[in-house]
C-alpha cells in the first residue's frame, strides 16, 4: 500500500533539490505536486486542499536552519502534517467494564468477522484477556460458521444461536454467558449489507442501545478508497462509533481512506489489518504510517514484532548450544518459525528504511521459506542434528525429496554454515574483538 503515493511525493520533493532557500515559487510548485499525489491516492479534494494549504503556510513561515536543506524541511513538514491528518497519536482501545463489550459494525465484505477473530487473538495474547466471540449476524449462516472456525483456530470460545433471529436477544444472552463463564471481553460481530440501508442501521442501533458497549468499532475495507470515507460518515452519524478499523491495508489500495477518514468523521483509526493471517493486525500509529508513506521505514514496529516473538528461555538454550558449537537444522527451523510469526517477508522488509522502495517491484512469496522448509523436512533426524554428515548422495536425496535442485540444497547448507559461523563468532568475544581490530580503517 501507498507505493504510488510515496513515489509521487518523492517526485514532488525533487522540485526543491539543489535549491538554496525556500521561496514562494518553489514551495508553490512542490505543494501543487503534493496535492496531485493526494488526489491520485483518492483523498477528497477538500481534505487535500486543506492539507497542502497548511504545508505551504508552514513552509513559508520557516527559515531553513543550517542542518536542513529546503528539500529536507519540506519532507519534515509534510511528515508531521501527514501524521496529524491521520490523528496525531495512537488511540488505544477502551477495555473498561466487566465484561468489556465491543460492538463490530460495517458493510458486508469489509472483513468484520475476520477482524473480530483477529481482535480476540490480539486481546488474548497481548492484553491477557479472556474474550468471547458472539455471532450476531442472523442472516448469513456462513458468517456464524466462519466465526466458529476462527474461534477454534485461535482458542477462543464462540457464542451463537442459529435458531434465534433476534440480534438484540443474542447479544444480551451472550453477555450473560460471558459473565457466568468468566469472559472479561465480549466481541459482537454484527450483520452487514452490500450497501447502507435503513433496516441495517435500525438493527445495529437497537443492539448498541441494548448492550451499551464500551467500544463500537467501524470496520472498513481500505481498498474501497473514498467510498469508505463516505460510508464511515453515514455510520458515524447514526452510531457515533469510537474508532475505525481499516482492513486489507496490504492490498493494492491507493490509501485515500487511511489519509482522510479521521478528518471527515473525527474518529481515530485504532487498528489496521495487514494480511490474511490471524496475527496480521496492527495497532495504528499515525507517525509510523507517515514514516512508511515517506519511505522512512518503520523500525519501531519491526522491533516490537520481534520482541513479541522473543522467547527468553529458548534464547538462553540457543545461546548455550551455539557456545558448544551444537547449532543445527532443528534450531535453524525454530528461528524461521519465529520470523514467519512476525508477518510476511515483504511487509517486514518494507519496515526497514530504504529497503521497502528497493523491493516494491519484487515478487516475494508470502511463504518465502517454503523451499528451505521442504529441504529441512526431507532430512532425517540424524541429518538435522549432525549437518556435517550431509554428503553428495544425501544432498541428491534431499533435492529429490523436497522437489528442489541440488544447487538449492547446496545453497541452503552454505547459508546454514555461514549463519553458524557468525553466531559462534558473536558468542566469542575474543574472536569478535579480533575481527573488529582487523577491519580496514577508513
Amino acid at each position: 500500500m501507498f507505493d504510488s503515493l510515496s513515489d509521487k511525493l518523492e517526485r514532488a520533493f525533487k522540485v526543491l533539490k539543489g535549491q538554496g532557500q525556500v521561496t514562494e515559487i518553489n514551495v508553490a510548485e512542490t505543494v501543487k505536486e503534493i496535492r496531485k499525489a493526494l488526489l491520485d491516492a483518492d483523498v477528497s479534494y477538500k481534505v487535500a486542499k486543506q492539507f497542502t494549504d497548511t504545508v505551504k503556510e508552514k513552509a513559508l513561515g520557516q527559515n531553513v536552519i543550517n542542518s536542513l536543506s529546503p528539500n529536507q524541511l519540506m519532507v519534515k513538514i509534510t511528515h508531521d502534517e501527514l501524521a496529524q491528518l491521520m490523528g496525531g497519536g495512537m488511540v488505544d482501545i477502551n477495555l473498561q467494564g466487566n465484561p468489556t463489550v465491543i460492538l463490530i459494525s460495517g458493510l458486508q465484505g469489509s472483513g468484520k468477522t475476520t477482524f473480530s477473530g483477529k481482535l480476540a487473538l490480539h486481546l488474548k495474547t497481548k492484553k491477557g484477556k479472556n474474550p468471547l466471540l458472539v455471532a450476531g449476524d442472523v442472516y448469513r449462516p456462513a458468517a456464524i460458521d466462519q466465526l466458529h472456525v476462527l474461534g477454534e483456530q485461535i482458542g477462543v470460545n464462540v457464542w451463537s444461536d442459529k435458531e434465534n433471529k433476534n440480534p438484540v436477544d443474542i447479544a444480551k444472552k451472550a453477555i450473560a454467558e460471558a459473565k457466568s463463564k468468566g469472559n472479561n471481553v465480549v466481541i459482537i460481530d454484527t450483520a452487514g449489507r452490500l450497501a447502507v440501508d435503513e433496516q441495517m442501521m435500525n438493527e445495529i442501533e437497537e443492539v448498541k442501545k441494548a448492550v451499551s458497549p464500551q467500544e463500537t468499532l467501524f470496520v472498513v475495507d481500505a481498498m474501497t478508497g473514498q467510498d469508505a470515507v463516505n460510508t464511515a460518515k453515514t455510520f458515524n452519524d447514526r452510531l457515533d462509533f469510537n474508532g475505525v478499523v481499516l482492513t486489507k491495508l496490504d492490498g493494492d489500495t491507493r490509501g485515500g481512506a487511511a489519509l482522510s477518514i479521521r478528518s471527515v468523521v473525527d474518529k481515530p483509526i485504532k487498528f489496521v489489518g495487514t494480511g490474511e493471517k490471524m496475527e496480521a493486525l496492527d495497532v495504528f500509529y499515525p507517525e509510523r504510517m507517515a514514516d512508511r508513506i515517506l519511505g522512512m521505514g518503520d523500525v519501531v514496529s519491526l522491533v516490537e514484532r520481534a520482541q513479541e516473538q522473543y522467547d527468553e528461555e529458548k534464547a538462553r538454550k540457543l545461546q548455550k548450544r551455539i557456545a558448544k558449537n551444537q547449532f543445527d537444522f532443528n534450531d535453524f527451523m525454530d528461528q524461521i518459525g519465529q520470523i514467519k510469526k512476525m508477518g510476511n517477508v515483504k511487509d517486514l522488509m518494507g519496515m526497514i528504511p530504504g529497503v521497502g522502495k528497493a523491493m516494491k517491484n519484487m515478487d516475494i512469496d508470502d511463504d518465502a521459506f517454503k523451499g528451505i522448509e521442504a529441504i529441512i523436512h526431507s532430512m532425517t533426524p540424524l541429518e538435522r542434528s549432525q549437518p556435517k554428515i550431509i554428503n553428495g548422495s544425501r544432498r541428491k536425496r534431499l533435492a529429490d525429496g523436497s522437489g528442489t535442485s541440488i544447487q538449492d540444497v547446496n545453497k541452503l547448507i552454505k547459508q546454514f554454515e555461514q549463519t553458524s559461523k557468525m553466531m559462534r563468532m558473536m558468542g566469542d568475544k575474543k574472536k569478535m574483538a579480533q575481527m573488529m581490530k582487523n577491519m580496514p580503517k577508513r
